[in-house]
Parts: C-alpha cells; sequence; structure tokens
C-alpha cells in the first residue's frame, strides 16, 4: 500500500511523533510517501529528523514556478474539477477571515500533491493537523486524487474550528484521528451525528530508543526538567514564576527548560531579574539522546500547560521511568493520575511551588514507583508499532 504524509512542515523538531508514526507504518510493509509544504533544515538537531529531511518533497518553499505549472496542467486535464475546487477553496477562504490568497496557494499545492500521488501510484493521503495541511488534501481529493484522513491533536483545531473549516474538512474524509478521548469529544462537537463513526483513536507514540534504554533510577529530589515550545500555551512562565518563589522560600531546586520559541526574551529577563541564573537553565532544542540524557538526570518533569492535545513529552518522561507534573486539562488526565504523578489547576504558580516543594520531600523509593508505574502506561498504550497498525488498519478497511 502506498500512503502519502501530508504536513505543513515536516521534519520539524517537534513533530518527532509523526517521524515515528512514518516509521512504524513502514515496519508494518507501507510505503509512505513524505510531502511537506516547507521545512527549515536549520532547526534540525536529530540525526533520524535529518534523514527524514532527505526522504521528504517540498512542494511550496521556493516552489513558485512549480506550483503555477502544476496549477495550470491541472486546469487543462480536469477544468471542472479545477472550478469546482476554486469554489470549495472560495468557502474555506469566507470562513477563514476572507484569506482568499492564501487558500488559493493552498490549491496549488493541492495541484502539485495530485502530481505526486499520481506519480507515486498513492491510495491514500494522511495529514497531520486539522488546518492547512487538511485544507490542502481536502482541495486534492475535489480535483479527483486519492480519499484522506487527518489526525487532529489540538489545541490549535479547537481553538478556531469555525474559521479552519473543521466541519467541512471531516464530512469530506474517510476518516479522522484523534490522539485522546478528550480529542475525539472537541471533533464531535463540530461534524454532525452521521459522522461520528468516522473519529478514531490512535495514541501519538514514543521513540523506542527512550522505551528500551536502560533507565536509571531517581536519585535526586530537587532536578526538574520541561521540554517544550517556549510559549504561553506550554505555561513556562509560570514555572519560573514557581522556582522564584521557591527560592524566597528558601528551597534549593533545579530547572533545565528544553526547547526554544518566541517566550525565550522574556523568560530571559525574569531569570536575570530575579537572581535565578544558578536555579534555572535554558538549553534551547535538543536531540532524542540529548533528551534521555536530560530526563534520566532528573527527578520529575514539569509541564504546566494551559492548553494541549496530550504533550509527548510527557510520553517521553514516562518512557524514563521519570513521573509528571502536569495540570487537569484536555487529554493529560487520561495518561497522568496520582500513581503515575501530580495534576494541579492550570494557572497557578502558587500551586507549582507547593507541588515542588511536597516532591522534593518524597524518597526514591516512592519516586522511582511513580516512574515504574508510568513506564508500564507508556508502554502499553503508545508503543509507535501498535499505533501505526491501527492507522494502517483504519486505511485497509476503505478497500474492503
Amino acid at each position: 500500500m502506498n500512503i502519502c504524509y501530508f504536513v505543513n512542515q515536516y521534519p520539524k523538531v517537534s513533530h518527532t511523533f509523526i517521524r515515528r508514526e512514518i516509521l512504524g507504518l513502514e515496519s508494518l510493509g507501507a510505503k509512505v510517501i513524505r510531502v511537506a509544504a516547507r521545512n527549515s533544515p536549520e532547526e534540525l538537531v536529530d540525526e533520524t529528523d535529518k534523514q527524514e529531511l532527505t526522504k521528504t518533497r517540498c512542494i511550496a518553499l521556493g516552489n513558485k514556478k512549480g506550483l503555477l505549472k502544476s496549477g495550470f496542467k491541472q486546469f487543462l486535464s480536469t477544468p471542472l474539477n479545477f472550478i469546482k475546487a476554486i469554489g470549495v477553496a472560495f468557502q474555506l477562504a469566507f470562513n477563514d477571515q476572507n484569506r482568499y490568497f492564501y487558500n488559493l496557494i493552498y490549491l496549488l499545492e493541492a495541484c502539485e500533491l495530485l502530481r505526486i500521488c499520481n506519480e507515486q501510484q498513492v491510495d491514500h493521503i494522511h495529514a497531520h493537523f486539522g488546518t492547512n495541511s487538511a485544507s490542502v488534501v481536502l482541495l486534492c481529493k475535489i480535483l479527483g486524487g486519492p480519499n484522506y484522513s487527518f489526525t487532529v491533536h489540538g489545541p490549535e483545531e479547537f481553538d478556531k474550528p469555525i474559521q479552519i473549516s473543521l466541519g467541512k474538512k471531516i464530512q469530506h474524509a474517510s476518516f479522522v484521528v484523534a490522539i485522546t478521548s478528550y480529542c475525539r469529544s472537541q471533533l464531535m462537537r463540530w461534524c454532525s451525528f452521521d459522522h461520528w463513526k468516522k473519529i478514531t483513536i490512535v495514541h501519538c507514540a514514543v521513540d523506542d530508543q527512550l522505551l528500551a534504554k536502560e533507565h536509571k533510577p531517581i536519585t535526586k529530589a530537587n532536578h526538574f526538567i520541561n521540554i517544550g515550545r517556549l510559549s504561553e500555551q506550554k505555561g513556562q512562565m509560570l514555572l519560573v514564576q514557581a522556582i522564584a518563589l521557591l527560592k524566597q522560600r528558601n528551597v534549593d531546586v533545579h530547572l533545565s527548560l528544553i526547547g526554544d520559541g518566541e517566550l525565550r526574551g522574556e523568560i530571559e529577563r525574569f531569570i536575570k531579574a530575579n537572581g535565578l541564573e544558578n536555579n534555572i537553565a535554558l538549553l534551547g532544542w535538543c536531540s532524542t539522546a540529548q533528551i534521555v540524557e536530560a530526563l534520566d538526570d532528573c527527578t520529575a518533569l514539569l509541564l504546566p500547560s494551559f492548553a494541549e492535545g496530550l504533550p509527548v513529552s510527557i510520553m517521553e518522561s514516562l518512557a524514563r521511568k521519570r513521573p509528571v507534573l502536569s495540570t487537569y486539562i484536555a487529554g493529560i488526565p487520561e495518561l497522568i493520575d496520582e500513581k503515575s504523578g501530580w495534576l494541579i489547576p492550570a494557572g497557578d504558580d502558587m500551586a507549582i511551588a507547593d507541588e515542588i516543594e511536597k516532591i522534593i520531600q518524597l524518597t526514591p523509593e516512592e519516586l522511582n514507583a511513580l516512574g515504574e508505574y508510568g513506564y508500564q502506561r507508556v508502554s502499553n498504550e503508545h508503543d509507535s508499532v501498535q499505533e501505526a497498525e491501527k492507522l494502517l488498519n483504519a486505511i485497509k478497511a476503505l478497500e474492503s
């Protein structure tokens, strides 16, 4: 079976879960053609991502003439389909704050995607995210391309479901993947009851390297880590505020932030203004090997998110037998409970500080028991091949 994966940007440091899914499908015998609208090679730090870059076709960035050529050829070969696709693109644009120019670009990307699918004899297209990527594969289908499906992660899709025409994309899809039960419930809100049966759950998976490598027991009670894009959504400003509160209480605590993003400057200024240079380290984006090393050297993962799907960093932490402190929002409670970590209200720096202070008082035996339970959960529910098989079976079922 030939499956085309279409993602707005791939590979990407924060999209390792897509890479694992693709490799899982290939281990099951599927041929996966990788197509991205754009990519940023200079951002990649993981060798596996760099290898994925060589396998991925980039159809938009720096390819203006190619897109126009594909659009012209598609109009000549199937003018009625092309006109119909223009109508759908305009419908998408009307919902999307009249962004007609962007949706016409998506139409040209769909023409180029269709050309590749025909060339590679693609049986099915799968996209990740219900935003731009799903728009392109929907338009490709209208042009006469293969059936499509797409995975929704949240929270971006649920912040603007009408603007991105989420219901229309579900309507035309063969099936839709939700990464959690919470995600599935949100999709049900934005499509008719007749389409609920299309929604299936396939979890994001953890890297086998994280699960299989020899585990180190927790020996330190005051070394914490956060992994993710430095953004409002992830709540890192609350973390640094909590560390400042703990310093005022004379609590010895250390935090490493892995990731980068728009909040880095603000976080750096807060660290300097509050004299937290010896308490907080900003490590930037790291490779999988570096993340494993950092997790193995920490007590627990701290992730005080405001909005989420189900963060891959939580799965990565549990894969290394490290418990997790997070917020009881979205799909997080589906994996984290009192047996594998701690859940607190979102948006409360005092609650974070109080919980960290309690964690520091726990014995290594108590911390390791939490990590061990979390490891068993993530091993059973987020195996890359097991989850890829669910997706592959859903695609194969379309042929029967």
